[in-house]
């Protein structure tokens, strides 16, 4: 019987992960602890590895002869040594679009509240102030900029949501490719500089690693608002608490961290112009059941000599 270890879930359930398996005649093991050592002991017997948000590090990789298969729960990969998988021979999966609609949502959300100061009235209220003032200037949204840092499938499915509240789109890419959306596509340093709203849907790689530091936030205009649901380590946060406190740009909002959980005591968190949600960006029941299935029906088709519907390395 194969054996798949889950490295860890951020869902109280197993029963769709167990329906898959038992279908084709695999057992699933959940590992009681995501640190290397835990992992490398229940990997020894391992044929497939699915992890969440836990690194399956290159030791995880050495320590699991029988390993056919990692499989993402999620959309990055950067908690997974690819490498090693690739130089073995053993394929890597994802999920890349179970949560488009949810990020895309979410991201639009944050810029709403940025904008029109929703989260800033809201904590005042709760506090006993009633106090219009205390939030203004307000400015219109129609005919602002919004800068798109990355245009994946979930900055893509972004755009026309924007466009539909009369944001004007500028995007930057790598390759400089607008992926048919017809967006104005700038330099970063252009992006920097002429945006209302910057929202970045960068994947995190050793060259994309804080790729918003002090620099940047000096391009960026000081009524300018930085919005990040796609990954913590993209971000220097001491750079972007320096320039909140300095008033170098206007206030951000945060959905991912690094590391994670943060911790919520830092001043970068207490600012009433830094809004903060808990990773929460990709979860809906409707997204989550998606992802679930789908990276568990791809372990199965390796083990059924296949090859994956999402595989990100072997190609």
């Amino acid at each position: 019987m194969y054996q798949v270890l889950l490295t860890d879930r951020a869902w109280p359930s197993l029963d769709i992960e167990t329906e898959v398996l038992a279908a084709a005649g695999a057992r699933l093991i959940e590992a009681p602890a995501g640190d290397e050592k835990t992992l490398c002991e229940l990997a020894a017997e391992a044929d497939a590895i699915a992890t969440n948000w836990a690194k399956v590090t290159p030791a995880v990789i050495a320590a699991a002869p029988r390993l056919k298969t990692v499989a993402r729960l999620g959309i990055g990969l950067d908690n997974i040594a690819i490498p090693e998988c690739t130089a073995r021979g053993i394929p890597v999966t994802n999920s890349p679009d179970y949560c488009t609609h949810e990020v895309s949502d979410h991201a639009l959300g944050l810029l709403l509240a940025l904008s029109r100061k929703i989260a800033f009235f809201h904590h005042r209220t709760k506090q006993g102030e009633y106090n219009l003032g205390a939030g203004l200037p307000l400015t219109r949204i129609k005919g602002q900029k919004l800068g798109l840092v990355g245009l994946g499938n979930t900055a893509r499915a972004l755009v026309p949501k924007a466009r539909a509240l009369g944001l004007e789109i500028l995007a930057h890419t790598s390759s400089g490719n607008d992926y048919g959306t017809g967006c104005q596509m700038v330099s970063l340093g252009e992006l920097l500089s002429q945006s209302d709203f910057i929202s970045v849907h960068a994947p995190l790689t050793p060259a994309t690693r804080k790729m918003f530091g002090r620099e940047q936030f000096r391009q960026m205009k000081p009524t300018a608002y930085l919005i990040n649901t796609s990954r913590g380590g993209l971000i220097d946060e001491a750079a972007l608490e320096e320039a909140i406190k300095s008033d170098c740009i206007a206030g951000a909002a945060l959905d991912v961290f690094d590391p994670e959980p943060c911790d919520l005591s830092r001043p970068l968190f207490q600012d009433e112009r830094v809004i903060v949600t808990p990773h929460a960006a990709f979860i809906s029941e409707q997204s989550l059941e998606q992802m679930r299935r789908e990276v568990m029906e791809q372990i199965v088709q390796v083990f059924r000599g296949e090859k994956p519907r999402n595989l990100v390395n072997l190609k």
